[in-house]
């Protein structure tokens, strides 16, 4: 395996789990639990609740779906770049600071969203939006690590996939229910709310977690050289792209979904809600099994690599039935399908981040915003994928997430050969 810049030393994979950077792990009260979750929803809080609104957009901007589309892109970007300098600040001026600064800036410009009056200012404002709301992301997931170590640390990602998937089993809700008494700009009004409260959260019960003797004093210089050596680790990477890719054939569906059940399959604003609350209770379900059952019981490597089968097993099958070869499916089939595929997720996403986070015991800012950032980014290229050939096939994003689910799945068993046993990166 590559050497980092940052050392490494050796530790079988069977042994001792390498504890968190501080003197003993710190666990969390229920408020900060609450608190992380709700960071860590910023995602599905962004996307979902304005996934109803996508065709009214589309005729109220007078612009077609597949620019309309450019609105999420130009979220996930604006969250995949800021994380690259939000995660390296954490590290060095704390968590505290710059999340509650990031966190007063998303509210201002998801107020600003609201205000739009072109597809090209929404998708600029977009921008900003995730620019300012990767803070939560990325922080969230190192205030974890902090406190956190080893299958600790897997369960907890479990934990706020509990709390964090409540949102878009809710969110589409709210967003069909807002629909109903008002137009799309309302629905950035309700995220603006919520992103308020979410800051005095932060403020009054999330203290900082990283001590002054942890953090580091370099500048940008020494955030660029950590994250190239943790890009020179083989495992590191496989992680991240094992992780990046399956959350990008998530987004696949999260793009292209409002469009594929609502114009192509018949369903209702409020169906497609239910519709998309039940892929979401799915993926909570496996999530909470993953945590409660699986870890401590089966190695995190044996239920990601099962959890990526399943996504590529069940992204195979949307492709078939959406290409007509067993003729027209139907809403009830291809809902089956998406829900298989999203219930997945409850273990193909928290476990390589747990494993990759658990390979460093510090510049967990930097790992965390490598992690981010590869969702994001791979996520933003998906979104305009997805509505590529218009509104009335749905292939495309069958054909996105089997490339993705086949691309995670061969990220993984190829650089990270979980058959093997492993180093871990040390400082």
């Amino acid at each position: 395996m590559p050497k980092s810049d940052l050392g490494t030393c050796t530790t079988p994979q069977s042994g001792p789990v390498p504890r968190p950077p501080s003197d003993a792990v710190r666990h969390t009260s229920f408020l900060v639990t609450l608190v992380l979750g709700g960071l860590t929803a910023l995602p599905p809080l962004a996307m979902d609740m304005y996934l109803p609104a996508l065709p009214e957009v589309t005729t109220s901007l007078r612009s077609p779906a597949a620019y309309i589309q450019l609105t999420l892109t130009a979220c996930l970007a604006g969250m995949a770049l800021g994380q690259l300098v939000i995660g390296p600040m954490s590290d060095k001026w704390g968590r505290r600071r710059p999340l509650l600064i990031g966190m007063i800036v998303y509210v201002a410009t998801t107020a600003v969203c609201a205000l739009a009056t072109s597809a090209e200012l929404l998708i600029a404002f977009r921008l900003f939006q995730g620019l300012a709301g990767a803070a939560g992301i990325v922080i969230a997931r190192a205030v974890v690590r902090d406190l956190y170590g080893g299958l600790e640390m897997a369960r907890f990602f479990s934990t706020l996939m509990l709390i964090s998937g409540v949102s878009p089993i809710i969110a589409p809700l709210i967003g069909g229910q807002i629909l109903q008494i008002t137009d799309w700009r309302g629905v950035f009004y309700v995220l603006t709310v919520i992103g308020a409260l979410l800051t005095l959260a932060v403020w009054k019960w999330l203290g900082e977690t990283l001590p002054p003797d942890k953090r580091h004093n370099g500048g940008v210089g020494e955030a660029l050289r950590t994250m190239r050596g943790l890009l020179a680790d083989r495992v590191f990477t496989g992680y991240m792209l094992a992780g990046g890719l399956a959350f990008s054939a998530l987004f696949a569906y999260i793009a292209a979904s409002p469009f594929v059940m609502q114009e192509i399959y018949g369903a209702s604003p409020q169906t497609f809600s239910l519709l998309f609350g039940l892929n979401s209770i799915g993926l909570v379900a496996v999530g909470q099994i993953n945590g409660r059952l699986l870890v401590g019981r089966v190695s995190l490597d044996k239920a990601l690599g099962f959890g990526l089968v399943v996504i590529l097993l069940a992204s195979v099958a949307l492709l078939l039935m959406t290409s007509g070869v067993f003729g027209e499916p139907g809403l009830i089939p291809v809902s089956a399908g998406l829900f298989v595929l999203m219930s997945a997720m409850g273990i193909a996403l928290p476990n390589p981040n747990a494993q990759a986070l658990m390979r460093i015991p510090h510049a967990a800012g930097s790992a965390s915003a490598l992690l981010g950032t590869s969702s994001f980014l791979i996520g933003a290229v998906v979104s305009p994928l997805v509505g590529i050939a218009g509104e009335t096939t749905a292939v495309p994003m069958a054909a996105v997430q089997l490339v993705c689910g086949a691309g995670a799945l061969g990220c993984f068993l190829w650089l990270c050969r979980p058959w093997r046993p492993r180093t871990r990166i040390s400082s």
